[in-house]
């Protein structure tokens, strides 16, 4: 959706109903999803662009529509390590919604990305006005802490091949798209190992004919064949499902949103 032919804005509004942008908002009711776009303003963010410090206020939010937000902690002495990345599954600043204008952690675009951009203090304030969308954010911050405690459990327990398999299928679920700008840096800082070992788990499943690998993108060849090497961390999110009436036949290890509230 281009910016330049008619803001994502525009096109929300003339079409209520519209699906398919960022998938919190999406699930706001009517009136409630255009009083929240009315605050929104459609930026393009460069890869690199840092959007929040750990320790310091946030300044906006961000609900992306198009590519991917990192969050990665620092320790003295070692690369940062990449503990969320959101795409239009999620947001930036959601602690907002408990009230807590902080960011625990550095925030950096990570692939080429179209948000809606809001300021923190009108989405507190739209918080308070808004039930859904307080509801909407409460239930993705629920399962980000669970995603979060998952792989706690994967780093401790799983393979570097089972974790990339998982970590490939979350950006693919998140992306949409079977080619993935992925470099061997990037996967090593998400997955907290050194680059070697990403090329060796590459390699096995490239040779086993579920992706392949050229000049910083990731091609899934077989989704059916990576989601057998991935590790059970990837199906069990979906236990984390806080959603009453999810999409028949549709799985993702994200929160499907829904709220009756009008």
């Amino acid at each position: 959706m281009s910016l330049t032919d008619m803001s994502l804005k525009e096109d929300y509004a003339s079409h209520p109903r519209l699906r398919g942008g960022n998938h919190l908002i999406d699930c706001l009711p009517p009136l409630q999803r255009a009083a929240v776009l009315a605050l929104c303003e459609p930026i393009e963010l460069a890869v690199g662009t840092v959007l929040s410090e750990a320790g310091q206020p946030y300044r906006h939010a961000y609900f992306p529509v198009r590519g991917a937000i990192s969050l990665a902690s620092q320790c003295s002495g070692h690369p940062p390590f990449e503990t969320e990345s959101i795409g239009y599954q999620g947001m930036l600043g959601a602690t907002l919604a408990l009230n807590i204008n902080l960011a625990s952690q550095r925030s950096v675009v990570q692939t080429p990305c179209i948000a809606l951009q809001v300021t923190a203090k009108q989405l507190q304030k739209a918080l308070r006005d808004h039930p859904a969308l307080l509801q909407i954010v409460q239930r993705y911050l629920f399962t980000v802490y669970a995603a979060l405690q998952q792989t706690a459990v994967c780093v401790r327990f799983h393979s570097v091949e089972e974790r990339l398999a998982r970590t490939l299928l979350l950006a693919h679920d998140r992306d949409q798209t079977n080619h993935l700008p992925m470099t061997h840096r990037l996967l090593a800082g998400i997955l907290g190992v050194q680059r070697g070992a990403v090329t060796l788990a590459a390699i096995k499943l490239q040779r086993d004919g579920l992706i392949h690998y050229r000049r910083g993108k990731v091609s899934i060849l077989n989704r059916r064949g990576l989601e057998a090497k991935a590790c059970e961390c990837y199906r069990v999110s979906s236990v984390h499902d806080t959603t009453p009436h999810s999409p028949p036949g549709k799985t993702s290890p994200y929160v499907r949103y829904r709220t009756d509230g009008k």
